[in-house]
């Protein structure tokens, strides 16, 4: 059945440049889009900048130029960055347009009618040396829960805690460093609270995954507050009808973009009807994708109020976490802190697109990005084992056979299991778990490539009495690198796009696994995508670094070393390797069950494995030196052990996300410890 869907991205801030955390997000819905696309729905794909609030004031001063100026600017520059990543939005808009302006007052106006605004007195923090009012993101401070520094006022990135900016522990204006002021000023409020229940069931409908629903019920369980949505000029904004210097505050009309870029693409094309997905009545989808760091605006306080302004609520709100890179944080003095089009100056976007495929999982846990991982993963799985089916054959196919396909199927059984597996696929992709169904394709893949060595047509060639064999061998290669292609296309449209011109077909839809090629022509197969160069993302990192805040971490890093060896001297033992641990520490120690679902050989290591295990709500890569007692295909579906909360370990080979438990004397003779049966995925061991 068709169906008519509506999607967005989280809208870039005005005052900034795009880099690869922005990009995890629109990567993540574009995919999502493609794909559904591929399935025959009607699928509308919009965005805009967010523009609106003091800082983009503020900034334009500095810069001499008007606010329109250069949100305009900006504007232009992030849709050439996404536009570098294959993103492919119907409309790009701007929040500062009449379309929101129209639907901000319109919203407004409804709610107000319904006595779900009001007004009150408030104190605000105030910067003396700016003369102006600060909004919550221009204050930072200590979080009044966990005493986090450098938390901004709305809510802290550690504990998720949510609060007010007059609340932080010794706060500071972002803009000029002064400690702010107290000042009192009438604001306008959403009556929030009024829609306690029924938020209650909207987060428990699906629309929200498990984990993101069960942290908004402890919102909604300690008591939702009324919710400010004025800010007092001077501010860069909508003013709010019927007020004297008051302005509509940025999340206000910020997700209301999502409707006027909307807006603004049906009057541009004519194509589709506003209410058609809007109205409280639109019985089509409505999809969101966010980052976990504005789950309350957009799971809270927007169902509200576009149930409020009898507006439809939206059908799915798809969450993801934050990325950290080698294991921490994006970093300027570790050139980490990767801007979008340096990134594009030195590598293939779809690099990355397929990367972060490789690591959503459909959750809001955090992503890492480890740098070496990067580079292997992509050239052993995708350039080695999928471009590699393509490029082994079709040389043999145009020298020998003019370019035509064979008119039949050479095994139709491996044929049958690289197709059954598109239902599979097709469901992870729709739940956003790109992670499996990469490690899905990535088995069909090996699978095609086991089979060519089986039959290796280099060798057939030689023979001529086995000609035919040879045409039906790599026939059915060819097939099944169309197979893989079709499964791949939402994450790499031009590898995709490529791979239709080599094979001489109309672009390709998830149908078309149904029905092969047989007596088809193909043309001379050219090099669809490069392997990727270490080199060359040393070079972007080096690009990226920030050179005052690499001396500082130097300094940083040479002082904890000192302080290590002096501790050594002092106690007689490493400071990195202490001899003992209480029993506190080791009651820090998480033991889970988890199910082997993968487990492979490690290229260029006598030891390792490398075991896919699933937690029961997620799955992880553990590297386990096991290699000498297992084959890799005993160990699949076998439940152990698992050091869950163990940190991330860069390897030569990947990233090892925790440790497998096992016991002997080495060698063959190790064993890997077991649960009782009965044991689930994802229970403790205790």
């Amino acid at each position: 059945m068709s169906r008519k869907i509506l999607v967005t991205s989280a809208l870039p801030n005005a005052n900034g440049p795009i880099h690869l955390g922005h990009m995890l997000e629109h990567i993540q819905t574009d995919i999502w889009v493609r794909f559904q696309r591929m399935r025959g729905h009607e699928v509308y794909y919009v965005c805009a900048d967010d523009t609106h609030g003091t800082a983009t004031m503020i900034r334009a001063e500095e810069e001499g130029l008007t606010p329109e100026a250069l949100i305009e600017q900006m504007r232009k520059d992030h849709l050439k960055d996404f536009r570098g990543f294959g993103i492919g939005y119907d409309n790009y808009h701007t929040t500062h347009s009449e379309e929101n302006r129209h639907f901000s007052e319109l919203i407004y106006e409804r709610l107000k009618a319904r006595d779900l605004i009001f007004t009150e007195e408030v104190e605000q923090l105030y910067d003396p040396e700016k003369e102006l009012f600060l909004a919550d993101r221009f204050v930072v401070g200590e979080c009044p829960r966990c005493n986090e520094p450098g938390q901004y006022g709305d809510n802290c990135e550690k504990c998720s805690a949510t609060y007010n900016a007059t609340e932080l522990k010794n706060p500071r204006s972002v803009h000029s460093g002064a400690v702010p002021e107290l000042r009192s000023s009438e604001h306008y409020f959403f009556d929030l609270a009024q829609y306690t229940e029924f938020l209650k069931e909207w987060t428990r409908s699906g629309a929200v995954q498990k984990e993101v629903a069960n942290k908004l019920s402890e919102w909604l369980e300690e008591g939702l507050h009324a919710w400010d949505i004025s800010r007092d000029a001077p501010y860069f904004g909508f003013a709010i009808p019927g007020s004297q210097d008051k302005y509509f505050y940025v999340w206000m009309d910020a997700p209301i973009g999502y409707m006027a870029s909307f807006q603004n693409y049906c009057d541009r094309t004519n194509n589709v009807s506003f209410d058609e997905f809007w109205a409280s009545t639109s019985e089509h989808e409505v999809h969101h994708f966010i980052g976990k760091d504005i789950i309350n605006f957009h799971a809270l306080f927007w169902p509200a109020v576009l149930s409020g302004a009898n507006f439809r609520t939206p059908t799915r709100i798809h969450t993801h976490g934050f990325i950290t890179i080698n294991g921490t944080k994006m970093s300027k003095s570790r050139g980490t802190f990767i801007m979008a089009c340096d990134y594009l100056d030195h590598l293939n976007p779809e690099y990355l697109r397929y990367y972060y495929a490789a690591k959503l999982n459909g959750s809001s846990d955090d992503i890492d990005i480890n740098l070496e991982d990067f580079v292997q993963r992509v050239n052993s799985d995708l350039v080695g084992k999928v471009i590699n089916i393509a490029s082994r054959c079709a040389g043999f196919i145009v020298k020998q056979f003019d370019g035509q396909l064979a008119a039949e199927m050479h095994d139709e059984a491996l044929w049958s299991q690289i197709t059954a597996s598109s239902g599979a696929i097709a469901d992870l992709y729709e739940l956003d778990d790109t992670s499996k169904a990469v490690r899905e394709i990535t088995r069909l893949a090996d699978l095609a490539n086991q089979y060519i060595a089986t039959h290796e047509p280099w060798n057939l060639v030689k023979d001529e009495s086995r000609r035919n064999d040879l045409h039906l061998v790599c026939t059915q290669a060819i097939n099944m690198y169309r197979a893989l292609a079709i499964y791949l296309k939402p994450i790499l449209p031009t590898v995709a796009e490529k791979s239709e011109a080599f094979l001489d077909v109309a672009p390709l839809t998830w149908a078309d696994l149904e029905t092969p090629l047989f007596g088809h022509t193909i043309t001379k197969f050219k090099a669809i995508m490069q392997r990727m160069e270490g080199k060359v993302v040393d070079k972007l990192v080096a690009a990226s670094v920030d050179e005052p805040n690499a001396a500082k971490t130097e300094k940083t890093e040479k002082t904890e070393k000192t302080e290590k060896t002096e501790k050594t001297k002092q106690t007689g033992q490493s400071a990195d390797n202490e001899a003992y641990i209480n029993i506190d520490d080791f009651a820090k120690v998480s033991l889970k069950v988890a199910k082997i679902v993968d487990a492979e050989l490690v290229e260029g290591a006598d030891k390792l494995l490398r075991l896919t295990v699933d937690l029961g709500d997620h799955q992880r890569n553990i590297f386990s030196g096991i290699r000498a007692a297992y084959e890799p295909q005993d160990l699949v579906g076998k439940l152990t052990i698992v050091v869950a909360n163990l940190a991330p370990r860069k390897m030569r080979f990947g990233v090892s996300e925790g440790m497998v438990l096992a016991a002997g004397p080495g060698g063959e003779d190790i064993f890997l410890l077991s649960p009782d049966d009965g044991a689930m995925p994802g229970m403790d061991v205790t």
